[in-house]
């Protein structure tokens, strides 16, 4: 939710990156946190430490399908002279009621069985015969096949030492011990552990839900003709998947035309599923640019503070920006150029982080290297702009890859990193080191 309304400046103010970005994130405050069952919680952050109730392994087990025995027992067997145990019954998985090992005995075990009593190691059943007196066995049969496997004989061709193939009673983790930290992101193996420890629920920050909704008349959805002047809708697509990938659940509106009332009517309703909003076009100074027509004067009236601000930031691409919130909830609501490239690289720097920042993960921003720069000739920049190319990123290198225009999408297809030239830096020659946002 939003806490604080725009910082006021005046309209001709040209705003850093820096400015823009502590102003989302000073107004941006993390989701409020819920229990959820463990699948619901899949990409969420952990409130709280999470302390293990129960030993893991909660008892000795074995590791392997073979024969429970005493060491002593099978001490200096061989293939020539095998150690002969009586088979004094079969130990499964999940077991209760265990059979005792005494001297001269073998338990026939199964892969994560209950270690049985009087046992101290496990010789797998490949080091056998498997019961059958016919040499090395490759595997146990079936025991609705042969239950007889469970009695008779059993020549064991290999020593163990003690503890051989058992996996010990709190090997994994131990009562009392920390299972997961607060703030990890909760995923395929973190789930597998609160399950394994026995949680049903885990108390957890929501992902936050984000609606993407690109503006423009010319705008046609993917697989329909296109008409006379337009252009199929790719912000919404990529704006939608670079949300997901950021951890959010995003919903893509379908382009809204070129009208006012019409755009300011679907956010009102797409506002009842939206923790963050997120609009692109239509926030430059043209006659037909929406988005600042429609919200530049949402929340005037409102003795909470809400409205959305409209900017000019001293960076390129991606000059044109909007951030405030609207609604009773005083959502967020971040507005962003229509050019493609414009587009993903104020995603990147502002939404990606505000995302983050939601989910309420302490490192909210994509990692930067410096990387020495490799290029045929040198990198021009704007005075007193913050440049963002696209690069390519490897083994402490990059190269850029397309033109600076913010209209080129296909380069930004293959780019896998920003390249950043600051505000004071005019040229970058080819062999300098540069500052690099990595994308992967």
């Amino acid at each position: 939710m939003s806490s604080a309304a725009p910082r006021p400046a005046g309209p001709d103010h040209l705003w850093s990156v820096d400015e823009h970005l502590d102003d989302i994130l000073s107004t941006v405050r993390p989701l409020e946190p819920i229990e959820l069952r463990l699948l619901e919680a899949q990409g969420c952050v952990l409130v709280d430490d999470v302390m293990v109730p129960v030993t893991l392994p909660p008892f000795d087990n074995s590791s392997m399908d073979g024969y429970a025995v005493r060491v002593a027992d099978v001490e200096g067997a061989g293939e020539e002279f095998p150690a002969v145990l009586e088979v004094v019954g079969d130990v499964a998985a999940g077991a209760a009621d265990l059979v005792r090992v005494g001297p001269g005995q073998a338990a026939r075990i199964m892969t994560g069985a209950p270690l049985p009593p009087g046992a101290e190691a496990v010789v797998p059943v490949e080091w056998t015969d498997g019961g059958l007196g016919e040499g090395p066995a490759s595997g146990m049969r079936a025991r609705s096949l042969a239950p007889e496997g469970a009695e008779g004989q059993v020549r064991v061709y290999r020593s163990v030492e003690a503890r051989a193939h058992v996996r010990d009673k709190g090997g994994d983790v131990r009562a009392g011990d920390r299972a997961l930290a607060a703030g990890t992101v909760l995923g395929p193996p973190q789930i597998g552990l609160l399950s394994a420890i026995g949680y049903g629920t885990v108390r957890v920050r929501p992902r936050p839900r984000v609606v993407v909704m690109s503006t423009g008349s010319e705008l046609v959805q993917p697989g329909e003709a296109l008409g006379p002047g337009q252009i199929y809708d790719s912000n919404s697509f990529a704006l939608t998947a670079a949300a997901r990938d950021a951890g959010a659940i995003a919903y893509r509106v379908g382009a809204v035309a070129d009208d006012a009332d019409t755009l300011r009517s679907t956010i009102e309703d797409q506002l009842v599923r939206a923790d963050l909003m997120v609009t692109t076009g239509g926030v430059s100074v043209g006659a037909y640019d929406v988005v600042k027509e429609a919200l530049s004067h949402v929340g005037d009236e409102d003795e909470a503070g809400g409205g959305v601000d409209f900017r000019k930031l001293a960076m390129q691409p991606g000059k044109p920006q909007g951030f405030g919130s609207i609604g009773p909830d005083h959502t967020p609501l971040l507005a962003l150029p229509g050019n493609p490239v414009s587009s993903y690289v104020s995603f990147e720097l502002f939404v990606r982080p505000a995302i983050r920042t939601l989910m309420g993960l302490e490192d909210v921003h994509r990692p930067r290297v410096r990387a020495t720069l490799r290029t045929d000739e040198a990198l021009r920049s704007p005075k007193g702009r913050r440049q963002f190319l696209r690069g390519v990123y490897a083994d402490g290198e990059v190269s850029t890859v397309g033109g600076a225009g913010s209209h080129l999408i296909a380069a930004l297809a293959h780019a896998d990193a920003l390249i950043v030239l600051p505000e004071d830096v005019e040229s970058a020659e080819p062999g300098s080191e540069v500052e690099v946002v990595l994308l992967g």
